[in-house]
């Protein structure tokens, strides 16, 4: 690959060369970037009327967790890629021009080169073009070896020019991850959701990150979204380190615990009749009462031969949606959500659950019909009307076909896994399961034992 030139925001920077070895590339999230980020993430977020008092209004440790955004509302608005060589030398000269301590482009892409993991860019949505992406933004992060978090804990960790060896590569699970960079100006401070969505996939998800500063505004950016200073990494004592621990999370199709607390949204497959029985009573009521949909159009002969997700807040049904699975393609189809939550985020927690049940399955590409009134919805997903698609009517409503391409899990179920996963039950790959732990039996072979 060609190297890039120097970018021409550059010539008017001061050089770098005199950087301190202990610190990132870019400094820790300071003032500027503080402000942005909590103006975000309040976004979409009901307001009192009366102003309450300043040290009430004052963000609390903690409040704005990184694992609790939901990228579905703060990221909405945003997209994020992974940018071109020339590209990326762009938006760190734009970082440059308002944030010290940058070190050399080249640098940075030697990195990036290794594992482009490394650098995420954002961008506005309403700019974004896919055949020709700006970036605007920038979310960076060193995922680290098990060495190479050992060095970090120690105070020996070179961010500013990272040693490779101490980096994880891009198909290997890290032990930690290193918060090396964020440059997220105004409305793309958001992006931190959208880097937690791209971190919860297998891979990355439960690993913990890393991250330090010594300013009073990156200490404050540090509290409110969850970090704590200080720790050990192992045996070894990190008081200078900034650490988010985080808990392994069970995929978003199994995110629903009995119990819940009211306004909680999860999802669960539907595993047994009474989960059916709460699929038939939702459809009929949303489908056959609210669009009059004939029954027979409605229970169409397929519900036998799909799998069914069921989305509660709290702990009421809150709606549900079916998937079949064919040869190359999966397809999305009877998304109902109950009218009384409408206006919760039920809808968007299905369908995403949905695909990462296609992801986890080992797809590529998810199919759909849309209604034709609801295809800006849909391509909230990445779905786009098919080239060379089809409009067509079904039960009094017409419509499109929709496609979005996506990427399997790196771990999705397929031939080579372990045998015991793959007779886990339907969405529950990530827990042992019933007949692995009969395994414990001794072998007896009764019924044929019985024969003889």
């Amino acid at each position: 690959m060609k190297l890039l030139e120097r970018s021409p925001y550059e010539s008017i920077l001061q050089p770098t060369e005199s950087i301190r070895p202990q610190m990132s590339f870019i400094s820790g999230p300071e003032a500027p970037m503080v402000s942005d980020m909590l103006k975000s993430l309040r976004s979409g977020t009901p307001q009192t009327r009366n102003k309450p008092p300043e040290d009430r209004n004052a963000p609390r440790p903690g409040k704005y967790r990184l694992d609790q955004m939901d990228a579905a509302r703060i990221g909405k608005n945003l997209v994020m890629f992974e940018p071109t060589e020339e590209d990326l030398a762009h938006v760190l000269a734009m970082a440059r021009l308002s944030i010290p301590g940058i070190t050399g482009t080249e640098e940075v892409l030697r990195v990036v080169r290794f594992n482009p993991i490394c650098a995420l860019a954002l961008a506005r949505r309403s700019r974004f073009n896919p055949q020709s992406p700006v970036a605007e933004g920038l979310i960076a992060c060193l995922p680290l070896n098990a060495l190479g978090l050992q060095m970090l804990a120690l105070g020996s960790f070179n961010a500013a020019s990272p040693d490779l060896r101490l980096l994880a590569g891009p198909d290997e699970r890290p032990a930690g991850i290193y918060i090396w960079a964020m440059f997220a100006p105004g409305p793309l401070a958001g992006g931190a959701a959208l880097f937690m969505e791209r971190m919860a996939i297998p891979q990355y998800s439960g690993v913990n990150f890393y991250s330090r500063s010594t300013t009073e505004a990156g200490r404050k950016f540090h509290e409110v979204v969850g970090f704590n200073l200080g720790g050990t990494v192992g045996s070894i004592s990190a008081p200078h380190l900034w650490i988010f621990q985080r808990a392994p999370q069970a995929p978003l199709y199994d995110s629903y615990v009995p119990g819940a607390a009211p306004g909680e949204i999860g999802v669960t497959v539907a595993r047994n009749f009474e989960d059916l029985g709460r699929v038939i009573a939702m459809r009929s009521a949303v489908y056959i009462g609210e669009q009059e949909c004939p029954y027979d159009e409605e229970y169409d002969g397929n519900d036998l031969a799909a799998t069914h997700l069921l989305v509660y807040v709290g702990d009421e049904p809150a709606g549900c949606l079916r998937v079949r699975f064919f040869a190359d393609f999966a397809k999305i189809e009877r998304l109902v959500v109950r009218k009384e939550f409408r206006k919760t985020r039920a809808a968007f927690h299905v369908v995403r659950a949905g695909f990462k049940l296609c992801q986890a399955k080992g797809y590529r590409r998810v199919y759909g019909h849309s209604q034709t009134r609801l295809v800006n919805f849909w391509s909230r997903f990445g779905f786009r009307v098919m080239e060379g698609g089809k409009k067509f009517v079904f039960s009094d409503f017409d419509y499109v076909e929709i496609v979005a391409d996506i990427e399997p899990d790196a771990d999705a179920v397929r031939i080579g896994c372990d045998p015991y996963v793959i007779i886990r039950p339907e969405g529950r790959w990530h827990k042992p399961g019933i007949l692995e732990r009969s395994a414990s039996r001794a072998v007896t072979n009764p019924s044929i034992v019985q024969k003889r």
